[in-house]
């Protein structure tokens, strides 16, 4: 069958006048999904805050949310420390939800449904309505093709956060630093001996109640990542013998009998120690607010290197303007200025979806968006724009709302 390259060209973008910048909104495109849970301490010291910040964090949003209605994970101090949820994953059969998620699957009669794959797959209701009226579903090449893009790339993300204690350390610091402001202050003020001892007495005290105010707080996160299973041999047996549009009984208990058949396999992990986390714009009267900033910059520190080191978690974004060439993704997502990107362009034969590359970008050097989490509240640089600004470094003609993917370094 002849190819279609679908480049989303002159009908997505506003008319070109004399470099005028070329934009569009971006596009819809697929997604990875992701399921995010804490595995939560609750004896450490701010366990309970962790827990409760962790519910509140906001998803990725580079990715579609296909979280579960169990989101935290309790432990206690016999727990193995290198588990990384694994229990919790097989006893709770999570896999088999995560499937039975993405077919609406009605838990009480078994009926399932299409309607999240049309949505995420990006299909036209036509499409749908065809394979459904021919009973085709299993044999269905447009399935097999949401399967291996969009089932097959639902991922866990299992977040074991823990909390470092820095007060002791940032009191020592802080006062050696006003120590030196003391000694500094009696030099220039000709100060010497008792004098100078009694004023750093009254400096020392107002110095204890700041430092009080501005207790080190660091969390180390180690983030497993795992993806579901969904291969030919997976996908037969469910639209076989699970798949049913209808309430079906028989086939509503061969799914919960056979929940053991679906899987996750482990793909790696990554760790963030936190120690370069500004509270520049955090109210220290608000801990909580302290705590969320500390634990969603570390966590999407380590979603942006697992992405950066696992070909299947890497995201697609839509390249928006191409004078100058820009993409909503920044410094959330790992981005320097030594980053480099290939230009993708969608393909699509026989309902098989693939990607093409067709250029090669890379940021300009000061505009690199700065999108992590809290980064305007803090004043950070860059934090200001909305888009990060690339320059061409090799490749063909580039157009608005072709996908823009991430090269490994090698």
């Amino acid at each position: 069958m002849k190819r279609i390259f679908i480049s989303l060209v002159l009908i997505m973008y506003t008319a070109v006048v004399f470099g005028e910048k070329r934009t569009i909104e971006e596009v819809d495109y697929r997604r990875n999904s992701i399921y995010s849970i804490l595995i939560n301490h609750d004896e450490q010291h701010y366990g309970p805050n962790i827990a409760d910040v962790f519910l509140d964090m906001p998803l990725p949003d580079k990715y579609n949310d296909h979280d579960l209605s169990v989101k935290i994970i309790q432990v206690d101090k016999k727990t193995p420390k290198n588990e990384r949820g694994e229990g919790f994953l097989i006893h709770n059969h999570v896999a088999s939800h995560l499937v039975a998620r993405w077919f609406n699957r009605d838990p009480k009669t078994g009926a399932c449904n299409m309607d999240l794959i049309k949505e995420r797959g990006l299909y036209s209701a036509s499409e749908y309505d065809k394979i459904i009226a021919q009973q085709t579903i299993r044999n269905s090449a447009l399935l097999a093709d949401a399967g291996e893009e969009l089932i097959h790339n639902t991922f866990v993300i299992v977040n074991d956060i823990r909390y470092i204690d820095k007060e002791k350390a940032g009191r020592i610091t802080g006062m050696v630093f006003f120590y030196l402001i003391a000694t500094i202050g009696a030099v220039t003020s000709g100060l010497t001996g008792t004098d100078m001892t009694s004023d750093f007495a009254t400096i020392g005290h107002s110095a204890q109640e700041i430092m009080n105010s501005l207790k080190g707080f660091r969390v180390k996160v180690n983030t497993h990542l795992y993806r579901l299973v969904w291969d030919e041999q997976t996908a037969n047996r469910f639209y076989t013998e699970m798949y049913s549009p209808v309430p079906d009984d028989a086939k509503k208990n061969a799914f919960i009998r056979n929940r053991d058949m679906f899987k996750l396999e482990y793909v790696g992990s990554q760790m963030s120690s936190g120690s370069e986390i500004s509270f520049l714009g955090v109210n220290f009267d608000t801990p909580d607010e302290m705590i969320k900033k500390a634990c969603t910059r570390a966590i999407d520190e380590n979603i942006a290197n697992l992405a950066r080191n696992f070909e299947p978690f890497k995201i697609k974004v839509t390249l928006t303007n191409v004078t100058p060439l820009q993409a909503p993704i920044g410094m959330k997502e790992g981005i320097t200025e030594n980053t480099k990107f290939e230009v993708l362009e969608k393909v699509v034969s026989d309902y098989k979806t693939t990607y093409r590359r067709v250029a090669v970008i890379k940021p300009e050097k000061g505009m690199i968006w700065d999108n992590r989490f809290m980064a305007a509240e803090e004043g950070a640089v860059g934090s200001t724009l909305e888009y990060t600004t690339f320059k061409q470094v090799s490749g063909g003609k580039i157009y608005p709302g072709m996908l823009i993917r991430e090269i490994g370094k090698k």
